[in-house]
């Protein structure tokens, strides 16, 4: 459950949910998920079983085994650098997220208006003034995560996740049933669990294919490594399905309590990610009673939920350094630790200081969820379904499924031989099409920018970028945020699009961008 709950839980799968056809989509999800990528959860978590190894030296082993090219153990490096890639980014979010309590406890949001929780979020991330600021709260996240990954598997990793994710889940159920009390439980429920076929489209098919992919934490060796520390008496397939349907509930329960504290017409008006979370929700909860401690349980939960996901993406990094190296476990998660605050370095610094420094049109955090995204966590899990589909014989794909009914068996042989090789490459030239449109709207001038963007996005709307808001270094964030507001709101264009001529100002991932990356 820590390993899969994450950010789209909270920014993403609702709004999904409420465009594409309410409970209709829901039905079109869990069929994705239990066709698609549920067969490719347990493929990793059984590879990882059968070996008792992280990712890495299980593909050694199966490649020994079954005698194949040893150029497959590209699969095993590449899921720990996506993991690694994707680590780096998420605990900037969980900074965010972070500082978010401590905002929300002291009161920075009470009577806040959007102009206002703009300029918080403006004031901590995009400020060049400020990033020494911003990166006290990602040392502080990270310290965390390293605090207990430090404690080792059973008295650290285990002990944690047994007692938070709990803890996340009672909270929910608490804000939840708070959303249900002061909001319109009513309206929530038509926009996320009410059938609405006018709004079930093909766009609904390729959100809900996007949604299944990203947000379970494949091709990352997270999978691998759980299942390496499970015992072999594990019920694994029912296990993961367990889990599959608890990440669907908690992505149903989120998105019932964000609809339901919304006081426009329960409706965001199609926000989601950045805009969402730390501009929309304050401001919302700013007016119910006891705000501090609501918006602090609120940011709380999303600690917690970004803290386990973390804790998750950093155990098979740990474990091929500690494989490889053989290095006490300290000592390891320390040197691991270190590099990823230094590459997250990277993401963080591209909100502020180096947000104007742009490499074909896009910033470091850009072409980083564009590689993990779009290239290495599809490209690995095409080629994990390639081995196992059809350089593994028979007898010893089933050893390592272990007993299996014959039609799981056989539905499971099939999907990773043809249908999952196929809907995963779809699925990564889409992201990287979509990304690609994107840099092109920042002012690229690469090749691909000649053909008309509709060629590329396919009529959908151009993502919307790589910063969270509009403000630029130069200004100040409350003349920026001012400047948002002077149009009606029917009026205002779509965040991260300016007049002709002027700097490109992006903002929170918006209706058509693509920001899953398993965070």
């Amino acid at each position: 459950m820590g390993a899969t709950v994450g950010l789209a839980n909270l920014w993403q799968f609702p709004y999904l949910a409420s465009l594409h056809g309410g409970g209709l989509f829901i039905l079109l999800y869990l069929a994705c998920l239990l066709l698609v990528t549920l067969p490719l959860m347990v493929t990793e978590a059984a590879v990882g079983r059968y070996s008792r190894h992280g990712i890495v030296l299980a593909m050694d082993g199966l490649i020994r085994s079954a005698r194949q090219s040893r150029a497959w153990m590209a699969v095993g490096r590449l899921s720990i650098l996506a993991a690694f890639l994707v680590l780096s980014f998420t605990a900037v979010f969980g900074s965010i997220a972070l500082a978010y309590v401590f905002f929300g406890a002291l009161g920075r949001f009470s009577g806040a208006g959007e102009v206002e929780a703009t300029g918080i979020l403006a004031g901590l991330v995009s400020d060049p003034r400020q990033y020494r600021v911003f990166m006290g709260w990602h040392i502080f996240f990270l310290l965390l995560v390293l605090w207990v990954s430090a404690q080792g598997v059973v008295r650290g990793l285990e002990r944690a996740l047994r007692v938070v994710v709990p803890g996340a889940l009672v909270l929910m159920l608490v804000l939840f049933a708070l959303a249900a009390w002061h909001g319109r439980i009513d309206g929530a429920i038509n926009h996320i669990l009410a059938m609405h076929p006018e709004d079930l489209s093909w766009e609904s098919l390729k959100a809900a294919l996007f949604h299944a992919f990203f947000t379970l934490g494949l091709g990352m060796g997270v999978w691998a490594i759980l299942g390496s520390y499970t015992t072999p008496q594990t019920r694994l397939k029912r296990s993961i399905l367990a889990v599959v349907l608890m990440d669907t509930l908690v992505a149903i329960l989120a998105g019932l309590m964000i609809f339901a504290i919304a006081t426009d017409g329960n409706s965001f008006d199609g926000e989601r990610g950045f805009s969402l979370l730390f501009v929309s929700m304050p401001v919302t909860l700013a007016q119910l009673p006891a705000s501090q401690f609501v918006i602090a349980a609120v940011f709380l939960l999303v600690v917690l939920i970004v803290w386990t996901t973390s804790l998750n993406l950093l155990e098979p990094i740990v474990g091929w350094f500690r494989e490889w190296t053989g290095a006490p476990r300290a000592l390891s998660v320390l040197l691991i630790g270190l590099s990823v605050w230094l590459a997250g370095l990277a993401s963080l610094l591209s909100f502020n200081v180096w947000a104007e420094e742009r490499m074909g049109g896009a910033t470091m955090f850009r072409w980083l969820e564009l590689i993990t995204g779009g290239l290495l966590i599809p490209l690995v899990a095409i080629l994990i379904a390639l081995f196992t589909g059809w350089c593994l014989t028979r007898h010893l794909s089933g050893t390592m499924l272990g007993a299996t009914p014959r039609l799981f068996a056989g539905i499971w042989f099939w999907v990773m031989r043809l249908v999952l090789p196929l809907v995963v490459a779809w699925i990564g030239i889409q992201y990287t099409a979509f990304s690609l449109a994107n840099l092109c709207s920042n002012g690229n001038v690469a090749a691909w920018c000649d053909q008309p963007a509709a060629m590329v996005s396919e009529g959908g709307e151009v993502p919307a970028g790589d910063r969270p808001f509009a403000a630029t270094p130069a200004e100040p964030e409350e003349k920026a945020a001012e400047a948002e507001k002077t149009a009606p709101a029917s009026d205002q264009k779509p965040p991260g699009v300016e007049e002709s001529g002027g700097k490109s100002g992006e903002k929170a991932p918006k209706q058509d961008d693509i920001l899953y990356d398993s965070v």
